[in-house]
């Protein structure tokens, strides 16, 4: 059956939207109808080769819909199940799961090596980071989708998959931000807002967004944000000023830049702790001398995926929903259609609004 997909035919080419074929789901496979998918920068990393996959590919990590169809052996969900959608299923063998580490998961991109769809000339496609969300339907492993909890909109659930994760674990199992200290967080798009919410959620007495834009801010201030800080060279010292000149508890950064990652570093107290969960390149070189590091006794931590085990993690959040004390519209600043991806990837180059929204 033929479906529409935003497809990267090779690295550093435009997405192309086009009708795919995709199997009938086999033996541990799940077809799913996507309700949404979030335009995540992850997806950005994929189509310039700074996260390497094969291409071509359907891309596309982020989303939720119901189950049209499961293969032989899936027990967990059923047709018509409401899911959320997993791009870094952990395999529960290796030795970081065997640490409860699952986000380290040796074996979790093995999916992205496998044939997923074909193009109408029969060429053959991989699932991008294992899901394929940029596609009206998409057919992944069983271990790629989790049943949605009752009480979440399903649109709205699709960017639990990706950016709430990741933002909240950063917040609560990274920095493990408690109850009462200052936080930071650098960079105010989709994660950058999840994180925010999740240091409200974690009871921080300061909450400092940080952005190039200060267009950003009232989008940050609904997020949680008590103070605003247009990034410049004085960041780090106007942190410090909001904070009795000691600096934040911890800082967390959401955007891969050396200069950002070293402007939240600055902006640490002595003992405080960084978190990195900006994805960056191999040309964003890091530097650090030895006296610093012992002066200041700063802990500086990269944070994959939130930190987080989504089977876990999804029913917490889910609750936190429920509860409104996590706001998923406030990550949303655009609702699109599948042909508007393309269009809002140059806004993520441009560095423009929080998280577009693919509703099908």
């Amino acid at each position: 059956m033929a479906v529409r997909a935003a497809v990267l035919s090779a690295i550093g080419s435009p997405l192309e939207i086009t009708g795919i074929e995709l199997p009938e789901p086999g033996p541990g496979r799940v077809r799913v109808r996507l309700a949404a998918a979030g335009v995540c920068h992850s997806d950005l990393s994929l189509t310039n080769g700074t996260l390497r996959v094969p291409v071509p590919a359907v891309l596309g990590h982020e989303g939720a819909g119901t189950v049209l169809a499961v293969g032989e052996g899936v027990t967990h969900v059923a047709p018509g199940d409401a899911v959320v959608l997993n791009w870094a299923p952990s395999c529960g063998n290796c030795h970081a799961c065997s640490l409860g580490e699952v986000w380290l998961c040796a074996n979790a991109m093995n999916g992205a090596a496998d044939v997923h769809a074909r193009t109408g000339d029969g060429t053959e496609l991989h699932p991008g980071l294992n899901v394929a969300a940029f596609a009206e339907e998409t057919v992944v492993a069983a271990s790629c989708v989790l049943p949605l909890p009752d009480g979440v909109p399903v649109t709205d659930a699709a960017l639990l998959g990706c950016a709430v994760l990741t933002g909240y674990g950063a917040v609560h199992h990274a920095a493990k931000a408690r109850p009462g200290e200052t936080v930071a967080v650098f960079g105010v798009g989709g994660v950058g807002l999840a994180a925010l919410q999740a240091a409200r959620i974690a009871g921080a007495s300061r909450i400092v967004a940080v952005d190039v834009s200060p267009e950003k801010e009232e989008l940050a201030r609904r997020a949680g944000a008590t103070d605003f800080l247009p990034a410049t060279g004085d960041t780090p010292r106007e942190i410090r000023a909001l904070t009795g000149k000691q600096g934040v508890d911890a800082a967390v950064e959401c955007v891969g830049r050396a200069v950002t990652i070293r402007a939240a570093w600055e902006s640490t107290r002595r003992g405080g702790r960084t978190t990195v969960v900006g994805i960056g390149g191999k040309d964003q070189q890091v530097t650090f001398n030895a006296l610093e590091l012992f002066h200041w006794g700063r802990t500086l931590t990269g944070c994959v995926y939130g930190n987080s085990d989504p089977a876990r993690d999804l029913p917490v959040l889910a609750e936190h929903v429920r509860m409104g004390r996590l706001d998923l519209t406030a990550l949303v600043t655009d609702r699109i259609s599948l042909d508007d991806i393309p269009a809002a990837f140059e806004n993520m180059l441009a560095g423009k609004g929080g998280r577009a929204l693919v509703v099908f």
